[in-house]
């Protein structure tokens, strides 16, 4: 276990020092939840927050907020499924096959620096929106619940991210597949409660995974009635997260010769 964590740590510090090295995939986690925070709240705030009980911009940036931060979990699994493709395909993985060092470390350097990068830009999206006037109300537990829920989805998708990586024949694969994660915030109650939403959209918005999330985040940072949102958010996240860690783990150990 010692050896585990130590190599670990040594291929966080790689993956780490790659990402500065190319910074365009870091950027874009921070940038593109950025620009749908200030297009939404700036171009379609005072209209969609008018649906909010008429409470204008600022009313709908408090709602659009937790959407966003779940959206900036969703939006890095694009680069982890990259650069784990990356990995597979330049040869570097046949390299680490012949090494004493502990297979799984490889993986958990992907999703450990994954995991931070995501964090840092949460902590930027969160801090842009309260300086737009983001104004939550949740007390010193409510925070710590909501970063505990933040961490949680980001290890499941992350997880999730370096499964289709290796499941992918080629980098231009990778970078479609996670594609539907980015997608499935916007049909769930990201940016509109669901209740507004037709029939049949609406029924998808409500079971898919995101949207007992982002209503879980929401009630603990905005106090609204979080309901069965918050052990669906859990179960959700458990699910994905174990079920992606089994089925990357089986994709890396398979035999790699034809």
């Amino acid at each position: 276990m010692t050896a585990a964590i130590q190599d670990s740590a040594t291929m966080l510090r790689r993956n780490l020092r790659r990402s500065l090295r190319y910074p365009v995939s870091a950027a874009v986690a921070i940038g593109v939840p950025l620009v749908f925070l200030l297009l939404f709240v700036f171009v379609l705030g005072d209209t969609l927050g008018a649906g909010l009980g008429g409470g204008g911009r600022g009313a709908y940036l408090d709602y659009v907020t937790p959407g966003i931060l779940v959206l900036a979990i969703a939006g890095a699994a694009q680069g982890v499924s990259i650069a784990v493709a990356m990995d597979m395909s330049e040869g570097i993985i046949a390299r680490f096959r012949t090494m004493a060092i502990a297979r799984v470390s490889v993986l958990t350097g992907h999703v450990a620096s994954a995991v931070i990068q995501t964090q840092i830009a949460i902590v930027v999206v969160l801090a842009v929106a309260l300086a737009l006037g983001f104004d939550p109300t949740a007390s010193a537990l409510d925070w710590l619940a909501a970063f505990a829920l933040l961490i949680g989805v980001t290890f499941a998708i992350v997880w999730l991210a370096v499964a289709l990586g290796l499941v992918s024949k080629n980098v231009e694969t990778a970078s479609n597949l996670p594609m539907p994660l980015l997608i499935l915030p916007f049909l769930g109650s990201a940016f509109v409660p669901t209740d507004s939403m037709p029939t049949a959209m609406r029924w998808f918005a409500e079971y898919q995974p995101f949207t007992p999330i982002m209503e879980t985040l929401r009630g603990l940072l905005m106090g609204t009635p979080i309901g069965s949102s918050g052990p669906l958010a859990i179960g959700w996240s458990v699910v994905i997260g174990l079920g992606s860690y089994v089925w990357a783990k089986r994709l890396y150990n398979r035999d790699p010769t034809p």
